[in-house]
């Protein structure tokens, strides 16, 4: 791929000037919003209409399953990504929860549909997604230039605000108007869709690509890195997921604090529901609000993340504090006008935490490492949401939904503090794994070196 000027990279949006990274990000907005919406339609389904008694402990546990295969299967995930083509990884991902969902919707279609039938295509949908989201991420050097890597992690963690702008209004508004049924097609449409976009993009082999992380169909000799660096990344032996996480202590204490932070968060997703059910009064509608304020705040920190100045865990300790107190008040006023801005607030704080943090680690972490990184990525950040899920829906069965909201915002403080208190990197490994001392508070304004910007924690 040609280097564009500085003029013309900022004439057009990166999804805009390169084709092919904008058709892969038009696949992952639909597989997420088809993921997320069939999350958020299911929740309301099965406190809305399915389960008369427990709601609190069937939603929890329907978002248990929904996140178990990123936890479960990540050793399979990377060793995936690592030995796979990734366009044909992304291509048969989507396409598996397209046929899994298209399943899920002609049963729906011809009786009712039993609560474990919906667990069951939850289950698949989240393992497809398992593979599809670290393979993506890890893509992300083989469809951009370098200066653009960090523009790229903006678009796709916008993704996942995007998708949960959609999925949110559509979630649980489909299920009012049109059932499960109308929920599963929505979902299988927009997978397969993705699929068709992968499958016309040509992914080209970067800087330090292990063989069979492309095939040959899928390289582009011009576009590609060196040939020697390639070289070196085969010769190099595979390191394991926990040699990986031991030689980055910096980057290992922050998955740590965001691991902890994760438990609270997460359990908004479990929160919503029952707040509209118990204490709001609300129906689908309701819900698709407060879902989508959290959708557009995350939407507008990925767009502004890399804009907010700071070190990233200062910027991040300072966020966590941010959405402890904007959590907390929908356990103190129950409007829905002032808990849609506290959302709002607490969905931006996310949007930045991701851009600033992925585009970290994308610049911190060895090329021939980021397939299992990644993949652990999700995982060990992922590990908190089965437990969340079920831990705030049991407890919804027993304590209002404004205490959930209070208890949310205390567990964050512990995590905001931790951050705060991590010291900065002594050394930053470079893409070749070799060390480098680097100051720890000096920002930067222009594109530098992989592990250099890392280091120093400077935001663009």
């Amino acid at each position: 791929m040609t280097t564009a000027t500085p003029a013309a990279r900022h004439r057009l949006p990166l999804v805009l000037r390169n084709r092919a990274f904008g058709t892969v990000w038009l696949g992952q907005v639909l597989t997420q919003a088809g993921v997320r919406m069939f999350q958020v339609g299911t929740s309301w389904w099965l406190i809305g209409y399915a389960v008369s008694g427990d709601g609190g402990l069937a939603a929890g546990l329907f978002m248990a399953v929904s996140t178990l295969p990123a936890v479960a299967l990540a050793p399979l995930v990377a060793r995936a990504i690592a030995r796979t083509a990734h366009r044909s990884l992304l291509r048969t991902a989507a396409g598996g929860a397209g046929a899994a969902a298209a399943a899920l919707a002609c049963w729906a279609g011809v009786g009712d549909l039993p609560v474990a039938a919906a667990y069951a295509a939850a289950l698949a949908l989240a393992t497809c997604q398992a593979f599809f989201d670290p393979c993506l991420t890890t893509s992300v050097p083989e469809l951009v230039d370098d200066a653009d890597i960090e523009a790229a992690t903006g678009f796709e963690l916008s993704t996942q605000s995007l998708a949960s702008l959609g999925g949110a209004l559509l979630g649980a508004l489909v299920v009012d108007e049109a059932g499960m049924a109308g929920l599963a097609v929505g979902c299988a449409v927009a997978y397969t869709s993705a699929a068709l976009l992968i499958a016309t993009v040509r992914f080209r082999t970067p800087a330090g690509a292990l063989p069979g992380a492309d095939g040959p169909e899928e390289a582009s000799p011009e576009e590609g890195g060196p040939e020697e660096d390639g070289a070196d990344a085969a010769r190099a032996p595979r390191r394991t997921l926990r040699q990986i996480l031991g030689a980055m202590p910096y980057v290992r204490a922050i998955l740590l604090c965001f691991t902890a932070a994760n438990l609270f968060t997460t359990a908004v997703f479990v929160v919503i529901p029952l707040y509209t059910a118990s204490v709001l009064r609300g129906d689908g509608g309701t819900v698709a609000l407060l879902e989508a304020s959290l959708g557009v705040g995350t939407l507008i920190g990925s767009v502004t993340g890399a804009r907010v100045p700071g070190r990233p865990t200062t910027v991040g300790s300072a966020l966590l504090g941010a959405m402890a107190v904007a959590l907390a008040v929908p356990g103190l006023i129950a409007a829905r006008p002032v808990i849609a801005g506290a959302l709002l607030v607490a969905g931006w704080c996310v949007g930045v935490i991701g851009v600033r943090f992925v585009a970290l680690f994308q610049r911190l972490v060895p090329a021939a490492d980021k397939p299992a990184f990644f993949a652990v990525m999700q995982a060990v950040l992922g590990s908190t949401f089965p437990v969340a899920s079920l831990l705030f829906g049991m407890l919804g069965d027993h304590l209002s939904a404004q205490t959930l909201c209070l208890i949310q915002a205390a567990g964050l403080v512990p995590a905001a503090l931790a951050l705060a208190l991590l010291p900065g990197p002594a050394h930053a490994r470079t893409p070749d794994g070799s060390q480098r001392t680097q100051p720890e508070t000096e920002t930067e304004t222009e594109p530098r070196p992989e592990a250099e910007t890392a280091a120093r924690g400077g935001a663009r």
